[in-house]
């Protein structure tokens, strides 16, 4: 599993980015425990496929895909986004699934879309018992890619009124994981008509959103 998802990331720069087909699919994690994965399903990843791919020059397939976190398709999956209002629980096979992806090469995105905060930490030390949750620093590259964010995320929806927060986790010196809160990227990435965002909002949603698929996949580079 492990080299298959090395040789899908550098396979991803071999290819030519203006070829006709596209050269990778970026997924929507589906999960166990009654949170509703798919909040933001019909617009948001695909808005933002679609913001990389004209500004970018990327080469994403326009249709997420949707993968279970225990499934072995998740390691056809370079990038996985996750969101939701609510509980979700990993069984014990699906944190070793998930954390074999992991340190394989795959990235996951945790945005949180208020509610699911209290079931971060705890879910993901059962992939990561040794590691804790770091806030990033403003300087981090994640932040300083085609845009720039000098302050870190920006605050899209209001939620409790908190600063956006940026956290990692870290495994062997590479950002495996990151997770945004307080921020609501993916509500942000959705067409005007669902939260009414105004149109700076929703393009500071897309831009961030836009960095964070330009790190994951330059720092794999070969």
């Amino acid at each position: 599993m492990k080299n298959k998802i090395l040789t899908l990331l550098i396979s991803m720069f071999c290819l030519n980015l203006t070829a006709a087909e596209p050269s990778f699919k970026i997924g929507l994690l589906k999960y166990n425990g009654g949170g509703d994965w798919y909040a933001n399903l019909e617009t948001s990843l695909p808005n933002l496929i679609k913001f990389a791919n004209e500004n970018l020059g990327m080469n994403i397939n326009p249709e997420q895909g949707i993968v279970e976190v225990g499934s072995p398709d998740l390691f056809n999956y370079p990038f996985v986004h996750m969101t939701g209002h609510g509980n979700w629980v990993l069984s014990s096979q699906e944190a070793d699934n998930l954390r074999k992806y992991l340190i394989g090469g795959g990235f996951l995105h945790i945005d949180d879309n208020y509610g699911i905060n209290p079931y971060v930490r705890p879910q993901m030390k059962k992939v990561f018992p040794e590691l804790d949750f770091v806030e990033l620093p403003f300087s981090h590259p994640i932040y300083h890619q085609n845009f720039d964010f000098p302050n870190g995320l920006p605050k899209i929806h209001e939620h409790d009124g908190k600063p956006a927060q940026g956290f990692g986790l870290i495994y062997e010196g590479r950002l495996v994981c990151f997770y945004s809160y307080e921020c609501d990227l993916g509500d942000g990435w959705e067409d005007y008509e669902i939260h009414k965002d105004s149109p700076e909002l929703h393009l500071k949603a897309l831009k961030m959103g836009a960095d964070i698929l330009q790190y994951v996949f330059d720092r794999q580079q070969p």
